[in-house]
């Protein structure tokens, strides 16, 4: 019987899911925001809490800990500075799930989890078309003068 016992295991061994949410950690950090099922969103959403916390505490032990963890020291570098700036009003609940519906392909519930306080990356914005004058192109020319 599995009285207390409360992780998910995701249907794998313990080396996959350990490789898995840490994986995921470094995308979450990186990116501020990943798309996967609901199952691993709901594993991972302790796991950065814990290592967020982990950021803020700032110490050189924290640090090591959270390299321990995480394969990527460019993203605890992050973790330390980016988002335990971003955070550090915030006792506690880093993280959002937002429930996506179905994927296509099998129907697996899907789920956007996202750091709440870091400010998301928008895409970037294309440049306006310019001729090989430099001048603007014909279809702007119109509202620029208008």
């Amino acid at each position: 019987m599995r009285h207390g016992v409360k992780k998910a295991k995701l249907q794998r061994n313990a080396s996959h899911r350990k490789a898995l949410l840490a994986n995921q950690a470094c995308s979450l950090i990186s990116h501020g925001r990943i798309t996967t099922t609901l199952a691993k969103a709901k594993a991972l959403r302790p796991y950065v809490e814990k290592l967020i916390t982990l950021g803020k505490n700032g110490s050189l032990h924290a640090r090591r800990q959270a390299l321990a963890t995480l394969p990527q020291p460019k993203v605890v570098a992050k973790l330390f500075s980016v988002v335990a700036e971003a955070t550090k009003e915030r006792q506690g609940g880093y993280t959002r799930i937002v429930k996506l519906g179905q994927r296509m392909t099998d129907s697996a519930p899907m789920a956007l989890i996202e750091i709440i306080d870091l400010p998301q990356l928008t895409a970037p914005v294309a440049p306006s078309t310019t001729t090989a004058t430099g001048s603007t192109s014909a279809t702007e020319t119109p509202a620029a003068e208008a």
